[in-house]
């Protein structure tokens, strides 16, 4: 099992914690991880664009003028594509862009991503993080003792002060323990939870 230091909301190691291999030492498959961001990312598609065909612009029902002795190339219809205000050649229809992966895949990904983190000691963990009232600032200065900037916290629904108080915070986001996705953690330089934040993603992701 792999160690890791335990920090106070001051920044001091205050104690050591051990880290489920499981979890925290998986095989980091670049694939899978691959994967999952390609899948989030084109299941937030929203696939609505829309353009119109030369069969559904309106109008251009009639030749524009005789076939021969203008001096003009043929033209059929003023809706064709190469007309002003004519249809789009293979124009884009709605469609929904989403795809699955299998539950083995999305969670080896998120092991490799968690794995990844502690190895680059970018997973930082606090003995407790509690704020007795919503405070941007206390929570800002929390972040500076870290020396973190862009950081995911793990917390739990109880801790809604911390929650409340991060929310204005530029490059931070605060998810719960089974609400961990491969794409957040990726976008965010570093993880800060607590031990029972630790404790409840190994519950989770076991």
């Amino acid at each position: 099992m792999a160690n890791i230091n335990v920090y106070n909301m001051e920044g001091a190691v205050v104690d050591t914690m051990e880290l489920s291999d499981e979890i925290f030492g998986a095989e980091v498959k670049e694939n899978l991880v691959h994967k999952a961001v390609v899948l989030h990312l084109a299941n937030c598609r929203q696939g609505t664009q829309k353009a119109k065909t030369r069969s559904e612009v309106s109008g251009g029902g009639k030749k524009p003028y005789r076939q021969k002795g203008t001096g003009n190339a043929r033209q059929g219809s003023i809706r064709a594509p190469q007309w002003t205000g004519g249809g789009v050649v293979f124009a884009p229809v709605p469609r929904d862009y989403s795809f699955k992966m299998n539950k083995k895949e999305k969670r080896a990904a998120l092991k490799s991503v968690l794995t990844a983190k502690v190895q680059e000691n970018k997973f930082m963990v606090l003995d407790e993080l509690k704020l007795e009232n919503i405070k941007t600032k206390e929570m800002k200065k929390v972040l500076d003792n870290l020396k973190v900037e862009k950081a995911v916290l793990v917390v739990d629904g109880s801790n809604e002060n911390v929650v409340l108080s991060a929310r204005n915070l530029p490059g931070v986001v605060t998810m719960s323990p089974d609400s961990l996705n491969t794409y957040e953690l990726l976008k965010y330089n570093t993880v800060v939870t607590t031990k029972a934040g630790v404790a409840a993603i190994e519950e989770v992701y076991a």
